[in-house]
This record gives structure tokens, C-alpha cells and sequence, in this order.
């Protein structure tokens, strides 16, 4: 177990610094690439970033193409995570009565929330060909990764006025 978290927390490093280097949308897909290629368990990372009409709208992702491109606020794990703005960890997907599916392939999926002050921005979904691929550790996780990319864009935001 030791092992996964020096794991993450390299990863972690490498993140921190693309996200003060990169600009955002380049930082999220180098995040993605980084995921994907050192977690062999993460077969598909993107990130959804929430529109002002209760929609998700796909940006930057690395694995399958999905057509889930387009998600409104409640529809599946990810419309879920973003109406309750919490993370959602599903270990087995058939199991979901509210899950749309991608590929066959996907057995377990986390969603985690992107907040700013409160509000909802987007989301980093993750999806595994593995049942039950995520535990804690994950969550954990992800969670820093994307409460690094909510501080990242708030300063940049704070930078453009």
C-alpha cells in the first residue's frame, strides 16, 4: 500500500509542476496523459467542466473517445458527482442503476468534483477496466489533484483582472 502512495505522490510533484507551468487547458491534458500512463489501472481520464445550463461539457481526456460528450447535471456517475458536488467511487458500474456506459470494457469508475468558493466547476472522471480499482487512496488522490487545478484557476483568474 505504501508503495501506491510514494507512487501517487510522485505523480503528484510532476503534476504540481505542470500546473505552474502549463496553461490550464495544456495542464489538463498533460494531467490526463500523466494518469493515464503511470496508473495502469486508469484506462480512460478526461475532465468535464460544467456549463451555466446544467450541462458537462468534455475537454481534454486520454483513452477511448466516448460520446458522452455532453452530460446534464444528474444523468449518470458524472451528472451525479456534479449535482451533489461530491466525489462518486463506483467499483462496480453494473451494479449502477444511473450509470451511461462507454465501453463495455468499463467496470469501476470515479468521478471526482472540481470546486471554486463553493461552486462547481467541472469534474476529472476516471475510468477502469478493473472491478473494484479504486479505493481511498484514489479518492485522496484525486481530490488534491483536482483542488490544485481549482487553486490554479483561481489565481489565474485573479491574474487576468
Amino acid at each position: 500500500m505504501s508503495g501506491k502512495k510514494e507512487r501517487f505522490d510522485r505523480i503528484l510533484h510532476k503534476i504540481e509542476d505542470v500546473l505552474e507551468e502549463e496553461h490550464i487547458e495544456v495542464a489538463r491534458r498533460e494531467i490526463c496523459r500523466l494518469l493515464k500512463e503511470n496508473i495502469d489501472y486508469y484506462n480512460w481520464v478526461g475532465f468535464y467542466l460544467s456549463d451555466e445550463n446544467g450541462y458537462l461539457t468534455l475537454t481534454e481526456f486520454e483513452g477511448e473517445p466516448t460520446i458522452h460528450t455532453k452530460i446534464r447535471f444528474g444523468e449518470g456517475i458524472c451528472g451525479q458527482a456534479a449535482e451533489t458536488k461530491r466525489t462518486f467511487l463506483t467499483n462496480d458500474v453494473s451494479k449502477e442503476t444511473n450509470y451511461l456506459s462507454c465501453s463495455i470494457k468499463v467496470k469501476s469508475e470515479i468521478v471526482v468534483p472540481i470546486m471554486q468558493d463553493g461552486r462547481f466547476i467541472g469534474e476529472l472522471d476516471i475510468d477502469s477496466h478493473k472491478l473494484n480499482a479504486f479505493d481511498e487512496l484514489d479518492k485522496e488522490f484525486l481530490e488534491k489533484i483536482c483542488g490544485l487545478i481549482s487553486e490554479r484557476t483561481r489565481l489565474k483568474s485573479s491574474d487576468q483582472r
